[in-house]
């Protein structure tokens, strides 16, 4: 699976079935010098185990920055695979921040966000704001059921087209400590909207070999099956990276 011309034949939506598992991918996006894909594993049973993406190793190098004036952020949509069972996941949207964002000293190093969205690409469209602080406005706030204990919804964190940001305080890097991964919750008028594992550049080029829990809120806006854990790895035999949503129910 070593280099572009692998990953887009593996992009086709194929299936490498192990009895009933299998693997399918969605269509490869260039991104810096490589590619990134989505990807849902199913397990023996033939229900969805994981939902991620998927890029390689020179994905890394050559990425876009910002001239002066312009927008430090630069989006990519990935589509989820076209064969397989559907998963809750309606498309992915890699983020990369080359001058991170607020709050400064926590996220404003160059970053990769990994929106997973559960609403469509017209939903997400239509997201709307006056400005970063409507993340405050009592018509953002979600019920409390929807909310991940521990998880706040502060000001500052809403944008257009994205949504508003949850955060958790506890998080390694609001104690001091460097950025390296982890988990936002995203909303839209009271409603979950995104998962978001995030990614500093650092630390993915240390390639990581890194998983964690994910704080589960009591209640989703849609049915399905979510994440319970969360992993951001590199795999040295096939020099692909995987940021991965696991251990669903």
């Amino acid at each position: 699976m070593a280099g572009a011309t692998a990953l887009a034949t593996l992009g086709a939506g194929s299936a490498l079935a192990e009895g009933k598992a299998a693997v399918y991918d969605g269509k490869p996006v260039k991104i810096g010098q490589g590619t990134a894909h989505t990807v849902v594993r199913t397990g023996a049973d033939g229900a969805v185990s994981a939902i991620g993406v998927v890029f390689t190793e020179s994905m890394l190098d050559g990425l876009p920055v910002a001239a002066p004036g312009t927008s430090p952020h630069f989006p990519y949509v990935l589509s989820m695979p076209t064969k397989g069972p559907k998963s809750v996941i309606d498309h992915v949207v890699i983020d990369w921040e080359s001058v991170g964002h607020p709050p400064p000293q926590v996220y404003d190093v160059p970053h990769f966000d990994f929106h997973f969205y559960v609403v469509s690409r017209e939903e997400v469209s239509k997201v709307r704001f006056n400005g970063p602080d409507d993340s405050a406005a009592p018509e953002q706030q979600p019920p409390a059921e929807l909310m991940p204990a521990g998880y706040i919804l502060p000001p500052g964190t809403a944008v257009p087209r994205m949504g508003v940001h949850a955060i958790n305080p506890a998080a390694p890097e609001f104690q001091k400590q460097p950025f390296t991964a982890t988990f936002i919750y995203g909303y839209y008028k009271k409603r979950l909207t995104f998962v978001e594992p995030m990614a500093s550049l650092e630390f993915l080029k240390s390639k990581p070999s890194f998983s964690a829990p994910v704080p589960r809120p009591a209640k989703y806006s849609k049915s399905g099956a979510y994440p319970s854990r969360y992993r951001v790895s590199y795999d040295d035999a096939k020099k692909v990276y995987e940021v991965m949503l696991e251990e669903l129910r």
